[in-house]
């Protein structure tokens, strides 16, 4: 019994995703292999060699692989996946892009968002934004997962020895084809693997009013979050959402300002270690999942909290 993880990266850069990918692997089966699809991305494969619990590392290196396009890699995945008996990603965009593909070709069910295993078949997940917990067992000959990286804990990235193997395949659908991308450049962590972040919400008033929060994110060296009420409002770009319809989070430290702490908003951080709430409204939701709550405006509370750092 082997697993396939097909690796997050962006052709230069192993992502802190699929290190929580092998970890879930390994709790399945001490076999797993590493699929790294992409473009000159050498240096993602042998980082993947490196990391702690990886047997073998499969690289396909080809200008068609280049932007990852989720026709293509899903087939590519199909292509290798015999004697795999799971194949696993990261629930990222990626992830959620490409597996539920390989699961039709297969005609499997997908499992997603896993964030406990309890054996080679059986797994648990949550469903309904987080408010109960699923545990489902899979008769399919292959298990094709994504799972919630903040559910497990990083592997090692370093003492691993894993060979690595090309995979030869090119595969190139007719039915898409890549067009342009236009990415957030930013001097702040990433959002999903940031260890400390704070967010905004409806409460902050409008977009402009996101300024305050930057004082204290730089002082945390924190990425900054919303809620997809601010989202929505046009505060601040779709990116920086936290919440079942974005990204899921769970920092060491998570501090929600003006944010009520709608179901939607919890499913995707109440997994943080520690989370701070600052709202004027005393009966808001987010208290009840708050480690630290403060009752204040927050207008008054964060240049308070900024000049206090």
């Amino acid at each position: 019994m082997s697993i396939l993880i097909l690796a997050e990266h962006d052709n230069k850069s192993l992502k802190p995703a699929t290190l929580n990918t092998v970890t879930a692997a390994t709790q399945i089966d001490a076999d797993v292999h590493v699929l790294v699809v992409g473009f000159e991305c050498q240096a993602v494969a042998d980082a993947a060699c490196n990391i702690a619990g990886v047997s073998k590392v499969l690289m396909a290196d080809n200008a068609v692989y280049e932007h990852q396009l989720a026709e293509n890699v899903s087939k590519l995945i199909v292509d290798v996946a015999s004697g795999y008996s799971h194949i696993l990603a990261p629930a990222t965009t990626t992830g959620k892009n490409t597996l539920p593909r390989v699961a039709a070709l297969l005609n499997v069910a997908q499992l997603s968002d896993v964030i406990k295993v309890e054996s080679a078949d059986t797994f648990v997940r949550p469903i309904y934004a987080g408010n109960a917990i699923a545990t489902v067992k899979s008769t399919d000959s292959v298990k094709v997962i994504t799972v919630r990286i903040t559910g497990f804990d990083a592997a090692a990235s370093e003492g691993g020895s894993a060979e690595c193997e090309a995979v030869t395949q090119v595969i190139e659908s007719d039915r898409s084809r890549f067009v342009k991308e236009q990415l957030a450049v930013s001097d702040r962590p990433e959002l999903t693997s940031a260890s400390v972040i704070v967010s905004g919400g409806r409460g902050m008033g409008n977009g402009e009013n996101f300024a305050l929060l930057e004082g204290v994110a730089d002082k945390l060296g924190a990425a900054i979050g919303a809620s997809r009420a601010a989202v929505d409002a046009g505060f601040v770009p779709n990116d920086f959402q936290v919440g079942q319809t974005g990204k899921t989070v769970a920092p060491d430290l998570y501090i929600a300002v003006g944010i009520s702490g709608a179901i939607q908003h919890l499913a995707g951080m109440k997994g943080s270690k520690v989370i701070v709430a600052i709202n004027k409204d005393e009966e808001a939701p987010i208290f009840q999942v708050a480690d630290y709550g403060l009752v204040a405006d927050l207008f008054d509370a964060v240049p308070e909290l900024e000049s206090s750092l």
